[in-house]
């Protein structure tokens, strides 16, 4: 999804994650209605689906692991979750996953003591290890240089197709948008002003979302 701030992008992907309700028709995520789910059916439904928040939604006072390992709450019994608090589960993955990100050494790190970059790509590890079947990614590169920001929309990318789920981005990069996506949604003022598979756009084409000279 690409377009300018206040044109709907976060909100869209807050429907679909169940983090707001529609105020009217409905929002079908992975053959359910969010809206209409309750308790355990509604954690069964967002253990499915993976969201890197604009804000990230990560704990700083948490270390590293911790935060990376809240991916896996929604599958884990209770019990295994609290345990883990005191005695990291699953390091051999979270591990792995923060390898991928150039961010192993910081595993026992407390998360506020992170850059804003670092703490980005903490949260695209929770995804790495959640490997949910539909990422949401809220402005992920952001905070990233464009090197580190290529690596981790690939990432999303690859993790998104590999339990055939799907990818939907937020973006104001158009040129990472026509790197690793399939097809591009233009918002302007909550309503679709665009509609095309990447191959048939150009940098140029986007960039009138955003004010810019073509």
């Amino acid at each position: 999804m690409v377009g300018p701030s206040g044109a709907g992008k976060s909100t869209l992907l807050a429907l679909a994650n169940g983090a707001v309700p529609p105020t009217a028709g409905s929002v079908q995520v992975l053959g359910a209605d969010v809206a209409a789910l309750r308790g355990r059916a509604l954690r069964r439904l967002r253990a499915r689906v993976g969201t890197v928040h604009q804000h990230l939604e990560l704990v700083g006072q948490l270390r590293v692991v911790h935060n990376v390992n809240a991916g896996r709450l929604g599958s884990w019994p209770a019990g295994r979750a609290a345990w883990s608090l005191a005695r990291p589960q699953g390091l051999p993955e979270v591990l792995a996953a923060l390898a991928r990100l150039d961010l192993a050494d910081r595993v026992f790190e407390r998360t506020d003591r992170l850059s804003g970059g670092q703490r980005q790509r903490v949260a695209v590890a929770r995804l790495l290890v959640q490997r949910p079947e539909l990422v949401l990614a809220d402005e992920p590169a952001s905070a990233l240089d464009p090197a580190l920001a290529d690596r981790v929309l690939g990432l999303l990318a690859e993790l998104a197709t590999e339990p055939g789920g799907a990818l939907v981005a937020s973006l104001h990069d158009p040129a990472l948008a026509l790197r690793h996506c399939t097809r591009v949604v233009g918002l302007v003022a909550g309503r679709v002003a665009l509609d095309a598979p990447t191959s048939a756009l150009t940098v140029g084409d986007l960039a009138t979302f955003y004010g810019a000279p073509r």
